[in-house]
């Protein structure tokens, strides 16, 4: 009996200061792998967020460019007919959208839909508008038409999109 006390006072502070290092090794090895996933988000942050501010710029500028009066100042030329016209605002939207569909991977979803739906309702205001008037008339004509019907919309989806950009921007950086 006295041989397992002995025993007894032996392993039982051995014990209680390895598992007292085991702790303090979890706790050392824990923390230094927490600043390493720290440090791993401060150096991607420092790469995306360029990128990210990128899109939100090109994105701005591509509904920009899309705006009914912006578009038809950029597009509509002296003797045109309103088909010409009609054909030509569809393939520069299109063309624009194109350009800048990649830039859906850093915007929200809620985001990008609306930017999607500002140019569909841009497209169907632009159609409805065309089926309303002569194809050959002139592109003042057409122009004068399709502005009446934007000025006419109750709400804009183009500054609707551009006011959830500006938003969602001002949310992730603090502008």
């Amino acid at each position: 009996m006295d041989s397992l006390i002995e025993i007894l006072k032996l392993v039982l502070p051995a014990t209680l200061v390895l598992y007292g290092m085991y702790l303090a090794i979890k706790v050392m090895v824990s923390k230094s792998l927490l600043a390493k996933e720290l440090d791993l988000k401060q150096k991607s942050l420092e790469i995306t967020l360029p990128v990210r501010m990128q899109a939100f710029e090109r994105i701005t500028l591509f509904l920009e460019r899309i705006s009914t009066d912006n578009l038809l100042v950029r597009i509509n030329k002296p003797g045109m007919t309103a088909a010409v016209l009609h054909n030509d605002i569809l393939e520069e939207v299109r063309n624009e959208f194109n350009h800048n569909v990649a830039q859906q991977v850093y915007l929200s979803v809620d985001l990008w839909s609306m930017v999607v739906s500002a140019k569909e309702d841009l497209v169907t205001k632009v159609n409805a508008t065309f089926q309303e008037i002569d194809p050959e008339a002139s592109s003042l004509d057409y122009a004068r038409k399709l502005l009446e019907q934007t000025m006419a919309t109750d709400i804009d989806s183009i500054e609707l999109a551009l006011s959830s950009l500006k938003e969602e921007l001002g949310k992730y950086y603090k502008i």
